[in-house]
């Protein structure tokens, strides 16, 4: 850490980072008009908000929410999940986070983030996930973390996490930023695979306060975050109005590239991706497609087998399955067939083999196009 910047200074802007109302940049300003962050925290709101051009109820908010919060103990417990709290003139600060606009005035950081000039690849989208977005993430995340990508998420449910799990199962890191202070975990159902990405070199990053609660505002806020620490932005599934789209959007302004995966058009899932690509965004139809978008300067370690553009990932090995669902696998062979056909070959009840097509679908084995079955390419 940077000992230039004393000890209570780096207290203060933890208190000043607090206030989440205000951009950082903003904050950023205010210490350049008053010195410091310490001097900010000594004026009363009148005063704070004259020397600042604030309006004095804003003023009145931002010396309320930093003074509440104990600094030392947000330092304290941090220190005692085995984390860190950086500003931007530390060295562990990420430099592609500290050249964004509105670079945090402090992170939180539980782990080990990459190193400057890592190839990351940021992977997001809906929390509605679908099958096929269950099995692009599967596949184009697997493959990213065997190459020696680290990707980048938002650790929400759906894509973010089948990204992050997709890391994990490779024993690669991956790096998880939050919408909550590092002492929550949501969705809760995701502490193991928080612990688990932990285990494996990777890290949790959030700008909040140690204990804040997921409000809505905090993710869109985050996801400037998410991009920042990428290059390029994939966006696999999600609404024409999703966040995965907000997250498409900063990364632009930031003049990263952003890549969309195309999917159904009758699927509101695909309307996002679908979208970007319409705007000119990158189209992902294989790993090779996104790395093609890493910059130069970060490819040096990565497995150059995946930047050629053919399939190099081995048909699913068909033994893992039950034998009722290799039967199924064996009706449908090359072909297409609709679930009637399935069940009238196998001499089985249709919901028993809606069932076995459903768990096919999801284990990424089948695919279904207007009630028709498949292999998948995915």
């Amino acid at each position: 850490m940077n000992t230039s910047v004393s000890t209570q200074e780096r207290l203060a802007r933890i208190q000043l980072n607090a206030f989440l109302y205000f951009r950082a940049d903003w904050l950023e300003r205010l210490i350049e008009i008053f010195g410091s962050a310490q001097e900010i925290l000594r004026q009363d709101a009148p005063t704070l908000a004259r020397e600042a051009n604030l309006n004095p109820d804003t003023a009145a908010k931002l010396l309320q929410a930093a003074h509440a919060i104990n600094p030392q103990e947000e330092w304290d417990k941090t220190a005692a999940l085995g984390g860190h709290i950086y500003l931007p003139e530390d060295e562990e600060y990420p430099q592609s986070l500290r050249n964004c606009k509105e670079a945090p005035l402090a992170i939180y950081v539980l782990g080990h983030l990459p190193t400057d000039g890592r190839a990351c690849v940021a992977v997001v989208g809906t929390r509605k996930i679908t099958p096929y977005g269950r099995r692009v993430t599967h596949k184009l995340g697997e493959e990213l973390a065997q190459c020696g990508v680290t990707i980048v998420s938002g650790l929400a449910r759906g894509i973010d996490s089948e990204a992050h799990a997709a890391a994990v199962r490779q024993k690669k890191p991956t790096v998880a930023v939050i919408g909550t202070g590092i002492g929550r975990c949501y969705p809760a159902e995701n502490r193991a695979l928080e612990k688990s990405l932990l285990e494996h070199a990777g890290a949790v990053v959030s700008e909040l306060p140690f204990n804040s609660p997921p409000n809505a505002f905090h993710f869109p806020r985050r996801n400037r975050i998410i991009a920042a620490l990428s290059q390029p932005v994939v966006v696999v599934e999600g609404e024409t109005k999703s966040g995965a789209l907000i997250t498409a959007k900063l990364a632009l302004e930031m003049g990263k590239d952003v890549l969309a995966v195309p999917g159904p058009i009758d699927s509101p899932q695909s309307g996002g991706p679908n979208s970007l690509i319409r705007q000119g965004a990158g189209v992902v139809t294989s790993v090779a497609d996104i790395l093609d978008y890493i910059p130069q300067q970060s490819r040096f370690g990565l497995d150059t087998r995946f930047f050629e553009h053919t399939d190099i990932t081995p048909d699913k090995p068909l033994e893992k399955l039950s034998p009722r669902q290799q039967q199924v696998m064996q009706v449908i062979g090359t072909g297409s067939c609709s679930l009637d056909h399935v069940a009238e070959e196998l001499h089985a009840t249709v919901p028993e083999v809606a069932g076995l097509l459903f768990e096919l679908e999801v284990q990424g084995f089948l695919a279904c196009e207007n009630g028709l079955y498949s292999k998948s390419k995915f």
